[in-house]
């Protein structure tokens, strides 16, 4: 590997960042479909902890372990399953009864045919969604007469079950209040008897988690803060968030009417502000950042040049600092301002957030699309791609006010299909962005690898760009192997095996490396058995799924 020091290099290397990804573009419909090969050398570096989180569905199983998703029997989809919620079919067996559970009772239901879970304090008899489920009996049988909740959390959070499972509601988990707690568990049920929505007509917790607010915060030093001042005709919100910001971004503010939300994503930690606003403001919102110093500054326009006292009330969970995954998720409502045909099936679809809305989604981080299909929530995590891939007629200057996602249309895919349907100006809700990709913990690793399939590629491409935009000193190279190649073809053809990574993964002495990996379930499971075969361990192993 070659290091690059001379500046004249450094220099045309620089130049020529938008050239590679223009000549990036222009194959990805050469290879979605096949695979590719990333190779960059002086770079990255991931812990052990790094994302996905251990356990989740964007890991691949260990050594010896298959991927816990199965093929559904015809009639089986999801489809099918919201079909039979719809059909009047008595799915709780308790011919629609609600009632409290104790947790004696709940693990009575452990078995095929008769199989209760408890999720955030609500317990659902899931025995009829055995043969829907996509992780197969064997995953859901896990949860059988148990507190599910963690469980649930570590494999399918995004996954709206309240919607999908509300059918299946056999009541609540009984609550057994210590002593010195009765008085205000008996009035804090009855304020939530009042507040909150009903299911069945049965009060339903929240969906979203708790956040623990008592959780353990890092040093006082290294927690963000936050200051405002005002002019005549503005409300200006700094935060000194600490730390380097990378080049994408890491806010996400929402202002939705007299409220205003602003989140900072710093790495796996969440930083919070959450006000109603002290007076009317425009329904716009500028966000500047300046990288280096890692500070972040958001505009508000006055409706009426009056003097503010103050920025506004604080809300629920205001200036807290606390790990991204115990942070609920926030959505806003975005517009379909185009499409762009890549391949026969796919398509880089382009959504405009709400003029209220800033969103900028760091480097390995993915977004969430969620749409109600026959009343029921459908929700799908994607990764979005920079707006390079994007025709110049169809990108927005203003970076954060436009999403671009890059999508692969299934003919059986409930979600892609309906996708592919939706006329120009429809609506689609956005939730996120979710991961703990963290620039930082990047550094220390001089080659990096990325083994790209598909679709798979819109993860690589984020991580490419920042490499050769905000990294030192790189050596880039990018191999393309068609699976199904025309005639012309002159590359590698075939699928990926043991002999073609051995030859590309080099492994030079005190080498630190990471293998990047994203693509369809085989191709992923594939490549990380080649991978671990060479003796690459499992903190240089990063898998993109979702």
């Amino acid at each position: 590997m070659l290091k690059e020091d001379d500046e004249d290099c450094r220099a045309a290397k620089r130049g020529n960042i938008s050239a590679v990804l223009s000549a990036i573009s222009s194959v990805v419909s050469g290879f979605l479909g096949n695979w590719i090969c990333f190779k960059a050398s002086e770079m990255l570096n991931v812990p052990s902890q790094s994302f996905p989180a251990a356990g989740s569905q964007q890991r691949v199983a260990p050594t010896g372990q298959s991927r816990n998703k199965v093929a559904l029997k015809p009639g089986h989809s999801l489809l099918d399953w919201i079909r039979l919620t719809k059909s009047g079919r008595d799915l709780t067996g308790l011919r629609g009864r609600l009632i409290e559970v104790t947790e004696e009772e709940l693990k009575k239901h452990n078995t095929r045919n008769d199989c209760w879970t408890c999720i955030r304090g609500m317990v659902y008899n899931v025995s009829a969604y055995m043969d829907f489920h996509p992780g197969g009996e064997e995953e859901l049988m896990r949860a059988a007469g148990i507190d599910s909740t963690d469980l649930f959390d570590q494999v399918h959070r995004w996954v709206n079950y309240e919607s999908m499972l509300k059918e299946c509601l056999v009541g609540r988990m009984a609550v057994k209040p210590s002593p010195a707690l009765r008085g205000s568990v008996s009035s804090f049920a009855q304020t939530e008897k009042t507040e909150s929505a009903h299911m069945n007509g049965l009060s339903v917790p929240p969906p979203s988690r708790q956040e623990p607010l008592s959780s353990p915060l890092p040093a006082k030093d290294h927690r963000p803060r936050y200051d405002w001042f005002q002019t005549d005709g503005t409300v200006n919100i700094i935060v000194y968030t600490k730390r380097k910001i990378p080049s994408a971004g890491c806010a996400v503010v929402d202002l939705q009417g007299d409220t205003l939300r602003v989140e900072m994503l710093l790495g796996k930690m969440s930083y919070l502000l959450y006000w109603r606003l002290s007076s009317e403001v425009q329904g716009r919102v500028d966000v500047q950042t300046a990288h280096s110093v890692g500070k972040v500054q958001v505009c508000l326009h006055k409706s009426v040049k009056d003097k503010w006292t103050k920025v506004g009330q604080p809300l629920e969970h205001h200036d807290t600092f606390i790990q991204c995954k115990d942070r609920e998720l926030s959505y806003r409502e975005c517009v379909l301002v185009s499409k762009s045909d890549v391949t026969h099936d796919t398509q880089v679809l382009c959504l405009q957030l709400p003029p209220g809305s800033n969103m900028q989604v760091p480097v390995g981080r993915h977004v969430y699309l969620k749409t109600s299909l026959q009343g029921t929530d459908v929700v799908k995590p994607y990764t979005p791609v920079d707006q390079s891939l994007i025709p110049p007629s169809q990108s927005s200057a203003e970076m954060g006010s436009d999403l671009n996602l890059m999508i692969k249309i299934y003919p059986d895919g409930l979600l892609t299909s309906h996708l592919a349907s939706l006329p120009i100006g429809s609506s689609l809700s956005v939730g996120g962005p979710e991961g703990s990709f963290s620039m930082r913990i990047l550094h220390d690793v001089t080659h990096l690898y990325m083994l790209a399939a598909g679709t798979g590629f819109t993860p690589m491409a984020r991580l490419i760009r920042l490499a050769l935009q905000d990294l030192t000193s790189i050596r880039f190279e990018v191999e393309y192997v068609l699976s199904e190649p025309t005639d012309s073809w002159k590359g590698r053809r075939g699928r990926i095996d043991a002999c073609m990574l051995q030859n590309f993964l080099e492994r030079p002495e005190k080498a630190r490396c990471l293998v990047c990996v994203c693509g369809p379930t085989r191709f992923t499971e594939l490549a990380v058995q080649l991978v671990r075969q060479l003796d690459f361990s499992e903190e240089e192993i990063l898998i993109f799924q979702g």
